[in-house]
């Protein structure tokens, strides 16, 4: 894959190494998407210099609804306007590397395209990550969850030591409050709210074309952090829930769609035992 036009390094540093540093990866759908679903690895690779964070979007960020200033903004603008408040997240967070492959929702959605999965599959082998943040598959945005499975397939083309440690399914259009606790990963996003704060508030054609995804991000992390233990004190400030994909890296024969109905049956048969038990039903 050519990444001239496509890699963006905040620091300066040589393509090859800046790519070959990371250890923590997200591949996300839209601009911004990164910053609210994996602003736990983000913190904790910033400022530091064992730990470099990588971010991939793949979608070019055509189809963003726009108001006030960006109201008459054409399709091509919004993809430029995009393509720059996620660099500048970039800087802000102190990402190792960003990339911005620029697909159409409609080529990530299509189950029969392989391009993307190629490059993805192409950063993987080039990054080597420990850890990979992906879309969940439980999400309920399309676009999402055809990257979501676009990364999943990537991942296992991969040989035993090329892939990552885990792989995570990440909140970001459903929250992740309704698996089963013992299912649940809990991304600590305690640190630094000024700079979730200062991610979030970069995206400006988003908070001012009507969508105050800052708030709503902001918010989804205090009330999981509050919610998450019933007879304790918060253990945390700021939490994002997310789901072990590693499972669907590993075994290539497992559905995708097998893989999360089994946790909702799960939490189904979960709620129903309760509600029986405390009713007198059993």
């Amino acid at each position: 894959m050519d990444w001239k036009d496509r890699l963006f390094i905040p620091d300066g540093e040589e393509q090859g190494r800046a790519v070959a540093r990371t250890t923590h990866l997200a591949v996300a759908a839209h601009q911004d998407d990164i910053e609210f679903m994996a602003y736990a690895p983000i913190s904790e690779c910033f400022g530091k210099k064992e730990f470099w964070f990588c971010g991939v979007v793949a979608g070019d960020g055509a189809g963003s609804p726009r108001s006030g200033l960006y109201a008459d903004c054409s399709d091509e603008d919004m993809k430029a306007i995009r393509a720059r408040e996620q660099k500048k997240a970039a800087v802000v967070g102190e990402y190792g590397s960003l990339f911005l492959l620029g697909h159409p929702s409609s080529q990530i959605k299509d189950p029969d395209d392989a391009a993307v999965t190629e490059e993805l599959a192409e950063i993987f082998r080039a990054a080597r990550p420990r850890f990979v943040y992906l879309h969940n598959p439980a999400d309920r945005h399309d676009t999402h969850l055809g990257t979501a499975v676009k990364a999943i397939a990537a991942l296992r083309t991969l040989k035993s030591g090329e892939r990552p440690e885990r792989v995570f399914g990440c909140e970001v259009w459903r929250d992740l409050d309704w698996l089963c606790e013992e299912d649940k990963i809990l991304l600590d996003c305690s640190a630094r709210p000024n700079l979730a704060r200062a991610l979030s508030g970069v995206f400006d054609s988003q908070i001012q074309g009507g969508k105050r995804y800052d708030l709503a991000a902001e918010g989804r992390r205090t009330a999981n952090a509050t919610f998450s233990q019933s007879h304790a004190c918060d253990r945390f400030e700021g939490l994002n829930y997310a789901m072990d994909l590693t499972p669907l890296m590993k075994d290539p024969g497992l559905k995708i769609s097998d893989f999360v109905d089994e946790k909702i049956g799960k939490f189904r048969a979960q709620v129903r035992e309760r509600a029986a038990r405390l009713a007198g039903e059993t």
